[in-house]
């Protein structure tokens, strides 16, 4: 096949991108399953015209449309480098492993791609080599690993527990970094992947590398992803989440531990310590973070039950640890200074090179922790909301932005010439307000794709006729009536999914023993597992939450029916959420419907498209909470529905899989 031609301005990248999706153009050619769309190629335009103009183009395309390729041909013609982010690790490899191999076929076009992950997915050959040198003979098994990999990646290692200590010992962490002083630095997995994505036209990263990458690029070796000046983010509907995790500033039980552990190392191998001060000091440390988070775990415990996983925190509850908070902050500052010493040549003039770079990492990981925590103690910025999470033996005081638009438009979107943000869900009843309020973009071109799929043929929507409110002491009872007489219908095949862990387990116990078809719950097994298990076991029923309402893909007949509990509003006990509506009203904004009914609608649109997946596709999509029929903003979540037929009766789902369609 001949290459396409030369891109050499905006017309010409048009020019390209037409011939690439027209009928007989190079994709019809070259793949199968092909079809020309007429919403596909306009999304393409539109992308290729602000990859090559700049600025931001917000780009809704609903399932079926073929969005990544309205990117991806876009992005590969106009011949410079490209930033993908996806919000799902699955999107991310699907791209990387299936979608730009086809197209590397059949556009002509010769690029390279560099398929990114975060650094702890990566080996730190220093780290492990100190494991190995202090006689750690747990490391012992991963040397066979070491010796042969070519990319230090964890997933290559198909034993490992997801939470490994082990691995969390050698991994590539930034704290832990010593950057271009580290003796293995040219050899080091995480350098050589970013030097490859330097030289690559397009690399492929997830929101959270994307966000964490961001927080960090002001240290001088934090940052991992290579300079780029135009980027695509794709499921831009998770990035605000993502966002508000990696911009805020946490301090856990574990972190401390880790560096007591991993300082405790770095002394014993590089530091005279003969009368044992920097023993002592690192030992104070260790006493007074236990005390200071059994403090914290005491006077959460105090506020409810701990299965509230966050509690938010100011005034008095801060007083309750203040005096541990103190003590602790004073250890860290004698840690700090004592390591600080140790690591000038003037304070050890025995100590070596390679010694002195590692006691100084360690000396500015305790300062930075420091600082971290008398942030979180103070609680004075008024921009944050400070909570607590407890989670099997893990403490952890958090902060978190309350408004990350300004972050998201000064460290992310500001700093490209171009930036597509896209997914299938980004407008609230034909309108993008709320996204763009939310991610701070002001300027900015539209497109909205409608879905290629025809939901009046291929689905159906079952409201029940009566259902009580969602906070009636007898809902449960009710859902759990409604999920048998509709799985009984589509003979299982069903996604149960819910708004809360504990309605998932009362329903399932209450159904489950009526269900004649095989039974999964969240929580048994892995995520993957499960999945896996639904998509071979014929009929099954899987009850599940929050992450399988979005980046869970079953085409087919094995999955014709998802069933939602409740809209699928954030808790108002949630403490961002909480500070997010207190800040809105503050402004004389409405938080109810200007924030929580639109993030409640693009949540439900996100597991409602979890149902059809593919043209030939069929099946019944069920909402039970009859919110949808009595409440007044009811009728936004119904308007921004796809336009499926509407039945209150259980026998319509009956017939509707009894039609032969062949």
């Amino acid at each position: 096949m001949s290459p396409l031609p030369p891109v050499s301005g905006a017309s010409a990248l048009a020019r390209s991108v037409d011939h690439a999706f027209a009928e007989g153009g190079a994709l019809a050619r070259t793949l199968p399953m092909f079809e020309p769309r007429e919403g596909q190629r306009a999304m393409a335009n539109e992308v290729a015209t602000v990859l090559h103009d700049g600025g931001v183009l917000l780009a809704e395309a609903g399932t079926g449309t073929g969005k990544t390729l309205a990117y991806l041909v876009p992005a590969i013609l106009g011949r410079k480098r490209v930033l993908v982010s996806t919000g799902t690790k699955n999107l991310q490899e699907q791209i990387y492993f299936k979608d730009l191999p086809v197209l590397r076929d059949a556009l002509g076009v010769p690029f390279t791609a560099t398929y990114m992950k975060g650094r702890a997915n990566y080996l730190c050959l220093h780290r492990f080599e100190q494991r190995r040198a202090d006689g750690d003979v747990n490391v012992e098994g991963l040397a066979t690993w070491v010796g042969r990999t070519e990319t230090g990646d964890r997933a290559e290692i198909e034993d490992l527990p997801e939470e490994s200590a082990l691995w969390a010992s050698v991994s590539a962490t930034a704290e832990t970094c010593l950057g271009g002083e580290c003796p293995r630095y040219h050899e080091c997995f995480v350098t050589r992947m970013r030097q490859r994505a330097a030289e690559s036209d397009l690399v492929i990263v997830n929101h959270h590398l994307l966000c964490a990458d961001a927080a960090v690029r002001e240290s001088s070796y934090g940052e991992v992803i290579p300079e780029c000046h135009d980027a695509i983010i794709d499921e831009a509907h998770q990035l605000e989440d993502v966002a508000t995790q990696y911009f805020g500033t946490l301090v856990s039980n574990y972190r401390l531990e880790e560096l007591v552990r991993d300082t405790g190392r770095v002394v014993e191998r590089a530091v005279n310590d003969e009368g044992g001060r920097y023993r002592r000091e690192i030992d104070r440390v260790d006493e007074r973070a236990r005390a200071f988070f059994g403090a914290v775990a005491l006077a959460r415990r105090s506020r409810g039950p701990v299965g509230d996983e966050r509690l938010r925190i100011a005034g008095a509850w801060f007083g309750e640890i203040a005096g541990a908070g103190v003590s602790l902050l004073t250890a860290l500052d004698g840690l700090e200074a004592t390591l600080a010493l140790a690591s000038s040549a003037a304070g050890h003039p025995g100590v070596d090179a390679e010694s002195h770079e590692e006691v100084a990492a360690v000396a500015a990981r305790t300062g930075a922790i420091r600082d971290d925590l008398r942030f979180l103690m103070s609680a004075e910025d008024a921009g944050f909301v400070y909570f607590v999470e407890t989670r099997g033996r893990g403490v952890f005081l958090r902060a978190a932005p309350i408004d990350v638009s300004r972050i998201v438009r000064e460290r992310l979107l500001s700093r490209m010439h171009a930036t597509v943000l896209t997914s299938a869900t980004l407008s609230v009843e034909g309108s993008f307000d709320y996204v763009r309020q939310r991610l701070g973009v002001t300027r900015a071109g539209e497109i909205r794709v409608p879905s290629e799929f025809d939901y009046r043929r291929q689905a159906i929507l079952y409201l029940p006729r009566r259902m009580p409110l969602p906070k009636a002491p007898h809902y449960a009872e009710a859902a759990a009536a409604e999920v048998v007489g509709i799985v009984r219908r589509t003979r299982g095949r069903a996604f149960v999914l819910f708004t809360s862990h504990s309605a998932m387990r009362t329903v399932h116990a209450l159904a489950g023993p009526a269900i004649p078809y095989p039974l999964l719950l969240q929580g048994t097994a892995p995520r993957s597992a499960l999945l896996t298990e639904f998509r071979v076991r014929p009929n099954a029923v899987l009850f599940a939450t929050s992450s399988f309402w979005q980046g869970v893909d079953v085409v087919g007949e094995q999955l014709s029916c998802v069933i939602i509990d409740k809209l699928p509003f954030a808790s108002p006990g949630d403490p961002i959420t909480a500070a997010r509506v207190e800040a809105i009203v503050a402004a004389g904004g409405d938080a109810f419907h200007e924030y929580q009914v639109p993030l409640a609608v693009l949540t439900l649109l996100q597991g409602v498209g979890r149902l059809l997946r593919h043209r030939t596709d069929r099946g019944a999509l069920a909402i039970l909470d009859p919110r949808l029929k009595t409440m007044a903003y009811g009728r936004r979540f119904l308007e921004s529905l796809p336009p499926a037929p509407v039945t209150h009766d259980l026998a319509a789902i009956e017939r509707f899989f009894a039609v032969d369609v062949d």
